[in-house]
């Protein structure tokens, strides 16, 4: 039986992960559960799967959480984060944490000889070298949860690297597919939170909508893949069906398809090298009738090109442009930046660092907390202009 923490439980991807656990029980075990502040819903999980642990980032959450008498230790903070990584008894930690809160608790599990399954794309984007490099020294296993990249680890299973000639990562271009640039100037929060496909957390659609999640996808599939950046395309397919693609060397494509629903590669990522049964509905591609396809325009959305450029300066520049996304959205979705100025805050923030290398994780977190304070000088001069 397989023993798992699951940070970031109370999310999109942790609720995911627990109900595939919940339909294969004499599969997994519970051992911890981690959750940023939303406490009753951490309540009732801990109510059900019974694990030996919890921990709340919040930590005045945490102290209300322990009044409430639960079977459970209750831990607080970045600290109890840490703990519920880093537990003996754990053999796969379920890296599920939003942005760039999740980089610590994974590094420290991966320090701790834990294979992750891993959602916390920020983790990569901000600290790649670092992560892929412990990773590689502790022997761990690092399988991925986002679709795509779950998808293309499916499509490589067993084959040389070598042979890959381009890795074409989808996305379905999120809601404003269609709209031209002079629509995209007054886009609400609610019309971006409307994503036609997916069933994600807040900051991760209004991502999709930029095309700037796609972005950070390119970076993430950098790190797992170890194929350089020429290798990676991406393709708009507005039906998320093919949820990516390998080509290889001698023109063969292969393409992984279900569903759109992420319970599929979070089952994978859990039961890797088997499979689970009954996870996802059958794909019924009759009924479907179209699949579709196009090049992203990167003049409607400029968020892919600058992660582009972002991974060719190297370094720290895709921590820095990781974290003004951060504080950007966040200025978006409370409606103090137009949905256009995204792109401009994160531009502006990248013009005004100097790469260095990034070799440890504490570098890192420093230059993630200046860049969320340049971002935010930026958001302010945006806004008064």
């Amino acid at each position: 039986m397989k023993k798992l923490s699951i940070l970031g439980s109370t999310g999109s991807i942790g609720k995911n992960t627990l109900e595939v656990i919940s339909a294969h029980r004499d599969r997994f075990k519970v051992v911890a559960l981690a959750a940023g502040n939303n406490i009753e819903m951490l309540e009732a999980q801990i109510i059900e799967f019974r694990p030996d642990v919890a921990a709340v980032f919040d930590e005045a959450a945490a102290e209300e959480l322990k009044k409430k008498n639960l079977p459970v230790e209750i831990l607080g903070g970045q600290k109890g984060m840490i703990d519920v990584a880093t537990l003996d008894s754990v053999d796969t930690v379920v890296s599920a944490i939003s942005g760039s809160a999740g980089l610590v608790p994974t590094h420290e599990a991966i320090k701790a000889g834990k294979n992750i399954a891993l959602a916390t794309k920020e983790a990569l984007v901000m600290a790649g070298k670092i992560i892929m490099a412990e990773a590689s020294e502790r022997g761990v296993s690092i399988i991925p949860v986002d679709s795509e990249h779950s998808a293309v680890f499916q499509c490589l299973d067993g084959r040389d690297i070598e042979e890959v000639e381009k890795i074409m990562l989808t996305a379905s271009g999120g809601p404003f597919l269609k709209r031209g640039p002079d629509e995209l100037k007054n886009v609400t929060p609610a019309e971006a939170l409307n994503h036609p496909n997916w069933d994600m957390g807040r900051k991760i659609t209004i991502d999709s909508a930029t095309l700037m999640n796609k972005g950070l996808e390119v970076i993430e599939a950098y790190w797992l893949f170890n194929v350089p950046v020429e290798k990676i395309g991406v393709v708009l397919h507005p039906q998320s069906i093919i949820h990516s693609m390998v080509r290889f060397i001698d023109g063969s494509v292969i393409a992984q398809m279900s569903v759109p629903d992420m319970k599929g590669p979070i089952s994978y990522a859990l039961s890797y090298p088997e499979r689970l049964g009954k996870v996802l509905p059958t794909l019924d591609l009759a009924e479907i009738r179209e699949l579709t396809f196009e090049e992203p325009d990167v003049k409607r959305f400029p968020s892919l090109a600058i992660t582009y450029d972002a991974l060719r300066a190297g370094g720290t520049m895709p921590c820095v442009l990781n974290a003004a996304n951060e504080a950007a959205v966040e200025a978006f979705l409370d409606e103090r930046i137009p949905f256009t100025d995204i792109f401009r805050v994160v531009s502006d923030t990248m013009a005004e660092h100097e790469v260095s290398d990034g070799e440890t994780i504490e570098e890192v977190i420093n230059v993630s907390e200046w860049a969320k304070e340049k971002a935010k000088e930026v958001i302010e001069a945006v806004r008064i202009h």
